[in-house]
């Protein structure tokens, strides 16, 4: 497909108020998959809001408290989610609420590529990949560059090339990419230690667990590689699909099951030994009103909390979902691209829309709903990224480069601060900063 079809499915998606770094691999949107629905292998989830009715606060739960942990300070925040569990409860860090620094890491997104990699953070550096699979390592103290590299080959085929993720471990940065490859590069000197051409473009960050490499490709296939070696391992082909978000999703693990999330909105568990699946659910719903509804990517990370997993999809479910037997336990009506926070006794989730919801972890009733959009004119609509739990503030960030910090417990804004650059891509928290990567290449640092 071209980039200027790609550009006309783009605007299409810039109306309904879609991640700007989002766009669809096809030129047929809509085309269906409703017989391709698969069910959890027990129970039957539970609705708590009927599809066609606004999402609204329950009454049993309106000036109820909650329990959130404490903030606690993390020394590093080697994956995108911070954890092989794409998991961390509440985190001490950015409490001033002000920049700190500000320095260019590389290509910024623009017409051609986009910035899809989060930064992440060990070693005393901050890692970080710009559009062009430009990465770059900078001191977490002063944001001095202390490495660059760029590893991409190009040729004709990878033109319209970009994007890709990074993440951390045992000394090596691990580098997906849409130029068609896998890489691990020395932490300290950026220098190649292997690398993987791949069939299909790779937009999502890779996940690391026990010595083994998981990111899913643009074709929905889970690929595993050795993280010494670069050795490929198994695979899993989920259904192939014609729509989809560029943006993509990394896999969540916890012991010897790793989940992911896929454009086809399969959620699906498999042992990490074999590749073997173990449960499978769709997160899809049709809309008779909204044909975007038939892309049903699940395009954040999936997050493992305390025995369930929360995921939401772009058709419109955002749901909970038993870890160890694949039990469907409640589902939402909410569209989503990003990743969920869970913390204590509750699950927080951006919609597509701009609303902030607070929903209770265990019954999947309302707590809380914040529309970030409500008081703007269409055109002045901000596009929010994923949440995070930041020295007790929901943090969140805008296309329109602001950052928000709302109460966890109420909802209600508390601070907002300017960038001065779009962001897209939610913060990260080391050592009491918050390291945010801008839409446009730069590395922002929040005391």
């Amino acid at each position: 497909m071209t980039f200027k079809r790609t550009l006309t499915v783009l605007a299409l998606i810039a109306v309904t108020g879609l991640a700007g770094c989002a766009s669809i691999s096809k030129m047929n949107p809509f085309k269906g998959g409703a017989n391709n629905k698969v069910k959890a292998s027990e129970g039957q989830r539970i609705s708590i809001i009927a599809f066609d009715e606004k999402l609204a606060v329950a009454d049993a739960l309106k000036g109820v408290d909650f329990y959130l942990p404490d903030p606690v300070a993390r020394t590093d925040w080697p994956l995108p989610g911070g954890t092989p569990e794409q998991s961390v409860e509440h985190v001490a860090a950015g409490a001033d609420f002000r920049i700190a620094w500000k320095t260019g890491f590389g290509s910024g997104s623009n017409r051609h590529m986009h910035i899809t990699a989060p930064p992440v953070a060990a070693d005393g550096m901050i890692f970080t990949m710009d559009g062009e699979a430009g990465v770059s390592a900078h001191l977490a103290t002063t944001g001095a560059q202390v490495w660059h590299s760029n590893l991409a080959a190009r040729n004709r085929r990878d033109k319209e090339a970009f994007g890709g993720g990074v993440a951390y471990s045992n000394g090596k940065l691990v580098v997906s990419s849409g130029y068609r490859f896998i890489a691990a590069v020395d932490a300290k000197t950026g220098a190649t230690v292997w690398k993987v051409n791949v069939e299909s473009p790779i937009h999502a960050a890779p996940t690391i667990s026990n010595g083994k490499v998981y990111v899913v490709s643009t074709d929905n296939e889970l690929l595993t590689y050795d993280l010494e070696t670069g050795a490929p391992g198994w695979t899993y082909q989920a259904l192939v699909e014609s729509a989809r978000i560029l943006e993509a999703s990394s896999p969540a693990v916890s012991g010897d099951t790793v989940v992911a999330g896929f454009a086809s909105g399969e959620l699906i568990a498999l042992r990490t030994i074999n590749g073997n699946d173990l449960w499978q659910e769709v997160l899809s719903r049709a809309s008779r009103t909204n044909a975007l509804s038939e892309i049903r990517d699940i395009p954040g990370r999936p997050v493992i909390y305390k025995g369930d997993v929360f995921a939401v999809s772009h058709s419109g479910v955002f749901a909970a979902t038993d870890m160890r037997t694949g039990t469907a336990r409640w589902s939402l009506p909410i569209s989503g691209v990003s990743t969920p926070w869970a913390a204590g006794d509750v699950v927080f989730v951006v919609s597509k829309a701009g609303e902030v919801i607070c929903v209770s972890r265990e019954s999947g009733q309302v707590y809380w709903v914040n529309d970030l959009n409500k008081d703007r004119k269409k055109k002045q609509r901000a596009l929010w990224s994923s949440p995070v739990l930041a020295s007790n503030r929901l943090v969140i960030v805008s296309s329109t480069g602001e950052m928000v910090g709302l109460n966890p417990r109420t909802g209600a804004l508390e601070k907002t601060l300017n960038l001065g650059t779009p962001a897209l891509l939610s913060p990260i928290a080391v050592n009491d900063m918050l390291y945010i990567a801008s839409d446009k290449g730069d590395l922002i640092a929040i005391r």
